[in-house]
């Protein structure tokens, strides 16, 4: 198991180094400009193989960091041909090459079947579904109830949202205090919570001193208030299910 672990830690290591310590800004540019054509496409996905197979410290793996190699180039000739450079381009070029090193890791350790095992007993988990049924509802539905039960008052600060806030932003911190309140019911960090109670109301008295928004103030207070009561009630039935069940 110990040498299952640092074989897949050698090889995010090598990915690590490659696309993220090793590629200077200018390659990133020229690759970018020239796609296909850029040497520096090519020398990229060269030391990738060459440090996968340094890292990996064994000449008998030397096909391993061909495939590394190989796979890197087609993952970044797929992204720099899409034209794109979003976010979401990112995610998938880095999932892309997470499988390609996965695969490899799986295959080194001949690990194929315990993943097919190891997935159908996360499938048949009590415990397993309920903490990603709680993450589900934390991240998803608990949003559009809270808009729907706030939506009253939106036209009353709706001007002063769009003046003072960025695009969406409170969407996305209420997504990420949720997922982090979760967290800390499921591992026993309740004083976390409070601490972030805390940052949050600092950062939002800060903010309201300056504009002086009564009524955005409350609004994003009754928001705050639903969002974690929902996400600690979610937390405590997730955590019955684990460990009342």
């Amino acid at each position: 198991m110990e040498n299952s672990i640092l074989i897949l830690l050698q090889l995010l290591l090598a990915h690590v180094v490659t696309d993220f310590v090793l590629q200077p800004t200018k390659w990133v540019e020229h690759k970018r400009r020239k796609k296909g054509r850029s040497r520096f496409l090519y020398l990229h996905s060269i030391v990738a193989g060459i440090l996968t197979f340094i890292f990996l410290a064994d000449p008998e793996l030397w096909y391993i960091a061909i495939f590394i190699g190989v796979t890197h180039f087609i993952v970044d000739l797929w992204k720099l041909q899409s034209g794109k450079d979003t976010l979401k381009m990112f995610v998938l070029d880095q999932l892309f090459h997470l499988i390609a090193i996965i695969f490899a890791w799986l295959y080194l350790t001949d690990n194929f079947k315990n993943v097919i095992l190891f997935l159908q007993e996360m499938i048949n988990s009590t415990s397993i579904l309920a903490v990603i049924m709680g993450y589900m509802l934390v991240i998803f539905p608990s949003g559009f109830l809270i808009g729907k039960a706030t939506s009253r008052w939106q036209t009353e600060v709706k001007d002063d949202l769009q003046k003072n806030s960025l695009d969406a932003a409170g969407r996305y911190i209420g997504i990420f205090e949720r997922i982090l309140v979760l967290t800390f019911i499921l591992t026993n960090n309740f004083s976390a919570i409070g601490f972030l109670i805390a940052a949050k109301s600092i950062l939002r008295f800060s903010d309201k001193a300056e504009t002086g928004a009564r009524k955005q103030t409350e609004y994003v207070l009754v928001g705050t208030l639903m969002s974690f009561t929902i996400t600690v009630i979610v937390g405590f039935l997730v955590r019955y299910v684990m460990f009342f069940q």
